[in-house]
């Protein structure tokens, strides 16, 4: 172990989750630390001396400390990052061959806490998105068009925990080739404009690709719903997929003409599709209301709770809008719905709409569980990294 950090003491009972290899590590189990700061590179030690992990620090977030390392005489140097990275990404090479948009780096899944890359064609979005990781910002921006080759690397720090770290937000170009507009990527054969300045998270849901993919295979034929639909990339994978007709929904003008946008880059019969810029909550009872319904019903909402704090009146909000769905699909007609929200356990999802479903009056099968694509992986040791969770169901 490396004399020269500084240590933080975990008081004794309180290393079980470390020895499991869980990387968080709450201010409730520090008993000691000798002066660390944010930023630092910390040895993480027991009460009675022995060696848990390297971490680093950062002081003003509940999440004291993230394990960079369980491995006693690692050095947490450039190189230690360089390999991360690099690991990282050769984990992806067979990874979304059909898209030139991928996640390389999936944050404490890869070993890199706080760090998320994203990468659009000769683009990669970078978010900093801890204390801890905060100092390494410009190394990792290097590193990455190191292994990538891209052009560009664009900072998207604005989520907003980065205000539970004490820090705040920032965007804009770290390294290369300034942005000069949309970057337009291809998915499954779809041309897709995304907004990496302006757009949701580093400018596009790569995680849902998979899904996209769904989506096509089960629109043939069909009147399709795609509610909080944002740029629409739902709905064009339903329209390229043989839909009837597919109505749009969502209540950011801005994001709906991007929409528009892309279902016209792809699709020769726009009036196939339809565009409601509308609260869904008021959109969906409106629907009902005018005796409309659907063989394909979306449902993908932002994140409804953030924490396990925010969700007893998320779930208000899930039970809601799926109820409104179930009720708009025809017999035979199916369900497709999410959450993102990191304090709605799967298993808690699934009640709720159990309890939807009940409220409804519509009996309904579970067809397949979903969730993100191999470019977002779930480590065994950390559960908390599987925040996408989705149902397909069929109304019987």
């Amino acid at each position: 172990m490396n004399k020269n950090l500084k240590k933080i003491v975990i008081t004794a009972g309180r290393e079980k989750s470390l020895l499991r290899k869980h990387p968080w590590i709450f201010s409730g189990s520090v008993k000691s630390s000798t002066g660390a700061a944010s930023g630092d590179i910390v040895a993480v030690v027991a009460e009675d001396g022995r060696f848990l992990a390297y971490a680093n620090f950062s002081e003003h977030s509940q999440i004291v400390a993230r394990v960079l390392s369980f491995v006693e005489g690692d050095s947490i140097d450039e190189n230690f990052f360089r390999q991360r990275i690099k690991a990282a990404i050769e984990r992806r090479s067979q990874t979304a061959q059909n898209s030139d948009a991928i996640r390389l780096i999936h944050a404490e899944s890869d070993g890199l806490p706080g760090v998320i890359a994203d990468r659009y064609g000769k683009v990669v979005v970078l978010q900093i998105l801890t204390a801890g990781i905060e100092p390494q910002r410009d190394l990792i921006a290097r590193l990455l068009m190191e292994a990538t080759g891209a052009k560009t690397v664009y900072e998207r720090s604005d989520a907003d925990v980065r205000t539970l770290e004490g820090l705040e937000p920032r965007t804009g170009l770290v390294a290369g080739q300034p942005l000069t507009g949309e970057v337009e990527i291809i998915e499954n054969g779809m041309k897709i404009a995304v907004d990496i300045i302006a757009g949701h998270k580093t400018g596009f849901y790569i995680d849902q690709r998979v899904n996209r993919a769904l989506t096509k295979s089960l629109s043939g034929n069909a009147d399709v719903l795609n509610c909080f639909c944002y740029t629409g990339t739902m709905s064009v994978a339903a329209l390229a997929g043989g839909a009837k007709s597919v109505l749009s929904i969502d209540s950011s003008g801005p994001a709906l003409a991007t929409a528009k946008r892309n279902v016209a880059l792809n699709i020769e019969d726009v009036t196939r599709a339809e565009f409601w810029e509308a609260d869904v909550f008021a959109a969906l009872r409106k629907l009902r209301d005018m005796g409309r319904s659907f063989d394909l019903v979306i449902l993908d909402p932002p994140k409804f709770a953030p924490t396990a704090h925010h969700a007893e009146k998320a779930a208000r909000a899930y039970k809601d809008i799926n109820l409104l769905g179930l009720k708009l699909l025809r017999s035979g007609g199916q369900l497709m719905t999410f959450s993102c929200s990191g304090g709605i356990s799967a298993e808690l999802f699934q009640k709720i709409i159990a309890g939807a479903a009940l409220d409804a009056h519509v009996e309904a099968h579970i067809i397949q569980r979903l969730s993100g694509g191999s470019d977002h992986p779930v480590a065994l040791n950390f559960p908390e990294s599987d925040y996408l969770k989705g149902l397909l169901l069929r109304r019987v």
